[in-house]
């Protein structure tokens, strides 16, 4: 499901948004300062300072002014006047330069008479006027006029980040951002003191940068077909000749301009040009680089791709290696960043193991394999990188062969830990971890988020991630360069998608990069957030309310009852629910313990602060059946949501669903604990085509009275043509007979197999996820 192609999404997006319109708001300020990330230290004093326009700013040189002026713009239209920003050291706000002190750091001293800001570099300088423009009212992002007093707290604030890198990797490939999303991306970012964008430009579903050498690439490269109601693991393969009119690319002007304004946010932009694999876009716009076993048509993909995503550079052909020192000969010219990611990650050797090009030169270089050839593919592409002066960056499938020289691992794969192969061999390394760190996961209770991948990456869960580990040795840590949190765009067909999914996890990112290990504070933290969310809400970006969400947890007990835990990861808001039908309101009943059901009941629940309802409203409605809340004989962990009253959703990760193993059939029995009288069996199960989830084989019922002895009373079988179909819903697999008594039912669902040639998963094994077992 696309996001918002459904009524279901637009009612999500609707109520976010009014949301956010209520979160741009000045009430006058507390004096509480609420900054994230939070500063080292900081003293409050008494008083206050006021802008006004007479307030002028006294800098040291042309950098420093460049970023005072752009402080100074805030205030023209929200404020009607501009502060002045001069040369010296006479003025209301004084710039003073510290050589003494490290790069980044800052002491900012808030007077009522006068603010000082003592750094030794402009990046010190910037980051004390992040902490400023926090403090002034939200509104300062606006552009209408306000009547809001611009006055801050007098305080005393030192501070220097934990990192150096603090990093956010944005794919423009997959969903092209525009320009001007991009620039207020940057701006959002700057604010939280992050100061890497590394931008992950080509891949199999777009290239984004003008190459002028080489033109076709953002002619054919930039451009896919228009699948984009359809989720993005479901799309199909483009065909020869259909028209690709999706997509975009920023010119190298455009990139030129980009850089200059992430510049003066003291932001480095870091290039990714991704091979050998993810390059369908590179090799539709100049195919003679793929090896020449292909013959299929290569079109730069929609979606995931299926084989044609095991397209990938040629690493026999010569004339591989001059195309892309080609294109990283003018990548290299653009960007002034001393980093160039290469990627090199997921690339799957099916073309290389069967090309005569590619096994010549395994032979002629005396590899091993074709993960060899990989190495030394990336090897000669980082040594011709590292000649040109630049640094090499790769994400950690580079420690399956032998590193390339000085290169620099993003730690991705899970939590990351295969970085620390590199960092065995004394490369420095980053920290971005998928299980953690990848915004493109389900930031809250999956009920009420847009479609993802997987499971969930929540603010909380990212918040209180701590990248170094405790069982990693001395050596490591000094070779940790930072952190990074990867924002993947399948699932975004707007820009507001993408900031939707990347704010505000992205200031939990900001909270682990700056702050000193251990004095992280999850409270304090929220309370910056929500000033942080209202200058994203008076700057018009839609941000993610799922913080404020219920998860819910139902689970059996051996009473024959079942338990009703809700929770948020908000601490400071109130959980409100009804059993009565009606939703619940500010004075509805508090949730202070798990409840105890018994039978049918709709249970709704919100959170609620200061007569507010903050998050959407929660819907449980739980249906009994003789199964419910039944024991099971021998059962799997996890068996008992089978039984839990509650049907899952359309999110077959969200925490409602049973899968069991891979290929293996799935089989149970529930003891209903007294023979009863039964003539329907119900087991639920859902499909979600693009992530191979189906339905089984089959669905087999027997009943017995003593557990030994069972019978048959009924099975289903289903045909690939039955089970196989495209799409994401949920279905109810019945079998019935005449009425007949029992205590135990036995199920027994037989796997699907592999997936068949056509699907967009070929001969991948499929998956069974089942919920509530219904017994009538």
């Amino acid at each position: 499901m696309a996001f918002f192609q459904s009524k279901k999404w637009i009612a999500v997006y609707m109520v976010s948004l009014i949301l956010s319109l209520w979160g741009c708001q000045s009430p006058q300020q507390t004096q509480d300062v609420a900054i994230i990330p939070q500063p080292l230290s900081m003293e409050k004093g008494s008083g206050t300072f006021s802008f006004s326009k007479e307030t002028t700013i006294a800098v040291g040189n042309e950098e420093q002014r460049i970023i005072a002026e752009n402080f100074a713009s805030l205030f023209t239209l929200p404020a009607g006047f501009t502060p002045q920003v001069k040369t010296g050291q006479e003025g209301d706000i004084v710039f003073l330069t510290d050589n003494t002190m490290k790069s980044d750091a800052y002491e900012l001293t808030v007077l009522p008479e006068r603010i000082t800001i003592k750094a030794a570099d402009v990046k010190g300088f910037f980051y004390a006027l992040q902490n400023l423009r926090l403090m002034l009212p939200p509104t300062i992002e606006g552009k209408e006029k306000t009547t809001d007093t611009w006055s801050i707290p007098s305080l005393t604030i030192k501070d220097a980040p934990r990192f150096n890198y603090r990093g956010f990797m944005l794919d423009v490939s997959r969903f092209f951002l525009p320009k001007e999303d991009l620039i207020r991306m940057i701006d959002c970012m700057a604010m939280l003191k992050i100061n890497r964008l590394h931008l992950h430009l080509t891949d199999d579903n777009g290239w984004r940068l003008e190459i002028k050498k080489y033109p076709k690439l953002t002619e054919v490269g930039a451009w896919k077909v228009d699948r984009q109601n359809i989720p993005f693991p479901d799309r199909r393969n483009p065909k020869k000749g259909e028209p690709a009119t999706i997509g975009g690319f920023y010119t190298q002007e455009d990139m030129k301009e980009i850089i200059r304004y992430a510049a003066e946010r003291q932001v480095e932009i870091i290039p990714e040009i991704d091979v050998p694999a993810h390059s369908n876009a590179a090799l539709a716009s100049y195919p003679e680089f793929a090896c020449p076993v292909v013959k299929d048509f290569i079109g730069v993909l929609p979606g995931l791709g299926a084989k044609n995503a095991e397209i990938i550079f040629c690493a026999g052909n010569e004339g591989t290696f001059d195309f892309l020192q080609n294109v990283l000969d003018e990548v290299m010219a653009l960007f002034p960043s001393r980093y160039i990611n290469l990627g090199g990650d997921e690339a799957r050797k099916t073309n290389w193991k069967k090309c005569p090009l590619c096994q010549s030169r395994i032979h002629k270089e005396h590899l091993e394999n074709e993960e060899e050839l990989q190495g030394y593919f990336m090897a000669r592409l980082s040594d011709y990188v590292r000649s040109k002066g630049k640094e090499v960056m790769g994400w950690d499938e580079l420690t399956n062969s032998k590193l390339p020289e000085e290169s620099i691992i993003l730690g991705w794969q899970g939590y990351g830990n295969a970085a620390l192969k590199a960092a065995a061999q004394g490369h420095r390394f980053i920290m971005t971890p998928a299980r953690v760190a990848y915004l493109i996961r389900y930031q809250g209770p999956q009920w009420f988020e847009p479609m993802t991948y997987f499971g969930n990456n929540t603010l909380k869960g990212l918040f209180d991630y701590e990248p170094v580990q405790k069982d990693w040795k001395p050596e490591y840590e000094p070779l940790l360069m930072g952190v990074q949190a990867c924002m993947w765009t399948e699932f975004c067909n707007t820009p507001e998608d993408v900031f939707y999914l990347t704010f505000p996890r992205l200031g939990a990112l900001a909270e682990i990069a700056w702050v000193s290990k251990g004095t992280k504070n999850w409270n304090s933290f929220l309370k910056g957030l929500d000033n942080y969310n209202a200058h994203l809400a008076c700057k018009g970006i839609r941000y993610a309310h799922s913080m404020f969400n219920i998860q819910h947890t139902i689970t059996t007990e051996t009473t024959g009852k079942l338990k009703v835990k809700l929770e948020c990861e908000r601490p400071d808001v109130e959980i409100r629910y009804t059993t009565d039908g009606t939703e619940p309101t500010s004075t509805s009943t508090l949730y202070e313990k798990e409840l105890i059901i018994e039978k049918d009941t709709d249970i709704k629940a919100a959170t609620f602060s200061q007569n507010k309802q903050m998050g959407e409203l929660l819907v449980l409605p739980i249906h009994w059946n003789k199964a419910t809340s039944k024991p099971f004989i021998h059962a799997d962990a996890g068996m008992d949501i089978l039984v839990n009253g509650l049907r899952g959703s359309l999110k077959y990760t969200d925490f409602e669903w049973y899968t069991g193993q891979l290929s293996k059939p799935i089989s149970f029995t529930i003891d209903l604990q007294k023979p009863e009288s039964m003539k329907q069996f119900t087991v639920g199960c859902i499909t979600n085509y693009g992530m191979g989830v189906h339905k089984p084989r089959s669905l087999k019922v027997e009943v017995s009275n003593d557990n030994v002895t069972f019978t048959e009373i009924g099975k289903l079988t289903f045909t690939d043509k039955e089970i196989f179909k495209e799409g994401n819903f949920i279905e109810n697999l019945s079998v019935e007979t005449d009425e007949i008594t029992g205590q135990f039912v036995k199920f027994t669902l037989e796997s699907a197999g592999n997936c068949p040639e056509d699907h967009v998963r070929p001969e991948q094994p499929s998956k069974i996820y089942i919920d509530e077992v219904i017994i009538e």
